[in-house]
């Protein structure tokens, strides 16, 4: 038996992945969310139009500021969620200052919104859906055996398992967006490509704000480094996904410890300025657009690069970790 090559091994994890169904499925209950989600955003600017009786922005930017400066009043906010509140004031009265529309009207920044929210738990639970079982499963349906008695080295087995998972990314984030656009498109318009929007906000948990580093970008850039970002929390997802599909052979669990996984990364956030030590915790981490927004990082000293730099190691770590189960320890 010939030794396949490295595409080959991909082809064949594609094929496993294709019959299986699962990118439809997951496709499927993504148009279902979008579809929702759009209405949603339609149903709040109708209600927006009729309370206020005007489709101008400003009026609209205006009454968020004060319904804002109305909750900070209040003596019940606490001290965390007050400056976050406060740094939506500043930011919101400089985007009417300046003015520019952060929510231009069209199915692009629909597409900002939904990748922004989407990224800390859909778009991850979706590749889990999809790469949960891309060794396990192996166990499961009793094809580990013949997997590897293949003339092929187990290290090059796992690698293309793992090129499918970034495969698969890419793929998901494609998808993601085309449906994005495709269904808000159609309620909300499909202009606002070169809409301009403002990135480069500077907060921080302490309570500073600045604006010194603020630019403008065309919507369909920004849109660029907002996919890219989604992107890089999504691969480091499946490729967490990954070692622990190799390390537990019951699929069901394996996707148990993912969950929980991301499920815990908002409530960690949340508590983050009483655990300072939970800001190395990958799932903590997963919250990359907020840098690009602008909002106050949940623990002081986290930065943009200080966030991509734990991702990074904790996805090799676990790919390295995986590696070393699978070729040197018994799989079987």
């Amino acid at each position: 038996m010939p030794n396949p090559s490295m595409l080959g091994l991909i082809r064949n994890e594609v094929l496993k992945i294709h019959w299986k169904r699962r990118l439809m499925v997951v496709s499927i209950i993504l148009i279902v969310l979008v579809s929702m989600f759009t209405y949603a955003n339609y149903r709040q600017i109708e209600k927006q139009r009729e309370e206020q009786g005007t489709t101008d922005w400003r009026v609209d930017l205006q009454q968020e500021i004060i319904d804002t400066q109305n909750r900070l009043a209040s003596a019940n906010v606490q001290d965390e969620f007050r400056q976050i509140l406060e740094f939506q004031v500043q930011q919101n009265q400089y985007y009417l200052d300046n003015d520019i529309n952060p929510n231009y009207p069209g199915a692009p920044t629909f597409m900002r919104v939904f990748f922004s929210q989407g990224t800390t738990l859909v778009l991850p639970l979706f590749i889990i859906v999809l790469m949960a079982d891309i060794v396990s499963g192996e166990h499961n349906d009793g094809t580990i055996k013949t997997l590897l008695s293949r003339p092929v080295r187990r290290y090059k087995i796992l690698l293309a398992k793992w090129l499918t998972t970034l495969l698969y990314t890419s793929i998901l984030i494609f998808v993601t967006a085309v449906v994005s656009y495709a269904i808000s498109g159609i309620v909300l318009g499909w202009d606002g490509w070169n809409a301009p929007i403002l990135t480069g906000f500077q907060a921080s948990p302490t309570g500073t704000f600045s604006t010194d580093f603020v630019h403008t970008l065309p919507m369909w850039e920004y849109l660029l480094m907002s996919m890219g970002l989604s992107w890089l929390v999504v691969a480091a997802v499946g490729t967490i996904s990954l070692m622990i599909s190799v390390l537990v052979k019951n699929t069901a669990t394996g996707i148990g410890i993912m969950m929980a996984v991301l499920i815990s990364g908002p409530l960690l956030t949340s508590l983050g300025s009483n655990w300072d030590s939970s800001k190395y915790l990958v799932n903590v981490n997963f919250g990359l657009h907020t840098y690009l927004e602008g909002q106050a990082p949940p623990i002081d000293g986290m930065t943009l690069p200080f966030s991509l730099l734990v991702i990074l190691i904790w996805s090799m770590a676990a790919l390295a970790y995986a590696f070393y189960h699978f070729t040197q320890k018994d799989v079987y």
